[in-house]
């Protein structure tokens, strides 16, 4: 894969500027990086810009990490954090109901799997860690896009277009409305059969200690005639609220 030549000189600033808390001097940057004057210069204008860097002015210019390279550090971290509290859950969880677990969250329109637990005996599922796919016709996109804001479930809806997977896929965006009202009704989705023809699977949103949906929680199985799929969503709506509560959510389902 070639990379990007400025996306890299960006990095490396970055990285060469976090490690001089002190602060660093245009000069210091182009000697350690071998950097042209011009084009470090735009590179650390455009970071100043964005938040992403701080420059002191005096006899000689030097710049310092800015707050949002901070803040992007500390929602890291904190990331790293909810995967702990969300990995043993989800892990008991698989185990408990014999079926394979999975965490996603929004990424724009499409929904990406984060965490994939699996029991003694998996089924294969086509979906791995790091999977995309349409909101639209997986219950983890629609438990999520059921329970985000208005302002961006609107924005999210005119982003996607429809493309048929099954017979049983969600065409339409009348249909998609009804489907997420049904959703914040009974409090979990249902992908029926709706990315595959062999595949069942149901999701209920997971929230966080602000009370936005945060991701949503899924269990994947092949399809069978005679299975309760409403008992299974009540089920997987009760762990994920379990899972809420350990993320600091307190309040309610809006």
């Amino acid at each position: 894969m070639k990379l990007n030549r400025t996306t890299q000189r960006t990095v490396e600033i970055l990285k060469l500027v976090s490690k001089n808390p002190e602060g660093i001097t245009l000069d210091d940057i182009c000697s350690q990086l071998s950097l042209p004057k011009t084009s470090a210069y735009d590179i650390i204008t455009t970071l100043v810009e964005m938040g992403m860097a701080n420059v002191e002015k005096g006899q000689k210019q030097t710049y310092t990490i800015g707050l949002t390279a901070y803040r992007i550090g500390i929602n890291y971290t904190n990331n790293m954090d909810f995967l702990e509290v969300l990995e043993p859950e989800l892990k008991a969880f698989s185990r408990t109901v014999g079926k394979t677990v999975f965490f996603g969250v929004r990424s724009d329109h499409e929904v990406v799997y984060i965490c994939k637990f699996e029991p003694e005996n998996p089924i294969i599922t086509t979906a791995t860690v790091g999977t995309k796919n349409p909101m639209y016709c997986t219950s983890l996109g629609k438990a999520i896009l059921a329970y985000t804001d208005e302002d961006t479930r609107q924005q999210v809806m005119n982003r996607i277009t429809f493309r048929r997977k099954t017979d049983n896929t969600i065409m339409t965006r009348k249909a998609l409305e009804a489907e997420l009202v049904k959703v914040r009704d009974q409090g979990y989705a249902l992908d029926a059969r709706e990315m595959e023809d062999h595949m069942e699977c149901v999701g209920a949103p997971v929230f966080g200690s602000d009370n936005s949906v945060v991701g949503a929680i899924s269990v994947s199985s092949l399809y069978k005639p005679g299975e309760d799929y409403d008992a299974l969503g009540r089920m997987v709506c009760q762990k994920a609220e379990e899972v809420s509560r350990l993320l600091g959510f307190l309040g309610k389902k809006s």
